[in-house]
C-alpha cells in the first residue's frame, strides 16, 4: 500500500471517477437503509455514528475540494493536514440528511473540476507534510478509497439494522 494514498487498499478496480460519480447515490441509500431516526446512534462506543460518518464525508469533500483547486494552481504547494477528530466536535446536532445535501454539493462541484481538468493535470504535484510529494491523480484516488472505506463503514451498520 502506498504512504501516499492510505485508502488505496479500498480501491476495488473501478475508475476512481466511477467511483466517486456512485458515492452520493450509495450514501443515500445506505441512510435510508439505516433510516434517520438511527442515524445518531453510534455503532460503539468510541465509532461515529452514520450521521457523523456522513458529517466527516463532508468536511473532507470540502478540504479535497482546496487541495484539488490548490494543486492545479500553484507549483509545489503544501497543503494543510487536519486532525479529524477535532472537527468531528462539532457534529452533534447535523443530521444524516443535511451532512448528505453538503457532500453531495460539493461532491458535483469537485466532479465538476475533474470533468475540467486538462490532461495534464494529473501530474501536477502538491506536498503533504506527513506523506511526502503527491500528484493531483493521487489526491483523486485518496478521495476515491475514502468513499469506499466510510462506505463499507455504513454497508456493516446497514447489515445490522436490516
Amino acid at each position: 500500500m502506498s504512504t501516499l494514498n492510505p485508502y488505496e487498499k479500498f480501491l476495488d478496480g473501478r475508475a476512481v471517477q466511477e467511483i466517486l460519480a456512485a458515492t452520493p447515490a450509495k450514501l443515500a441509500g445506505l441512510i435510508e437503509t439505516i433510516g434517520l431516526a438511527n442515524s445518531t446512534t453510534s455503532p460503539a462506543p468510541g465509532k461515529w455514528s452514520p450521521a457523523e460518518i456522513i458529517s466527516h464525508l463532508a468536511d473532507c469533500e470540502l478540504v479535497f475540494a482546496f487541495r484539488l483547486r490548490q494543486t492545479l494552481a500553484e507549483d509545489n504547494h503544501t497543503i494543510q493536514p487536519f486532525d479529524q477528530e477535532k472537527w468531528a466536535v462539532q457534529y452533534g446536532g447535523i443530521s444524516a440528511a443535511q451532512a448528505l445535501e453538503v457532500f453531495k454539493a460539493m461532491r458535483g462541484w469537485n466532479l465538476q473540476l475533474l470533468k475540467n481538468a486538462g490532461p495534464d493535470a494529473g501530474a501536477h504535484t502538491v506536498t503533504h507534510p506527513e506523506r511526502g510529494t503527491m500528484t493531483f491523480q493521487t489526491i483523486v484516488e485518496t478521495m476515491a478509497g475514502h468513499d469506499l472505506n466510510h462506505i463499507a463503514q455504513l454497508e456493516r451498520i446497514a447489515a445490522e439494522k436490516a
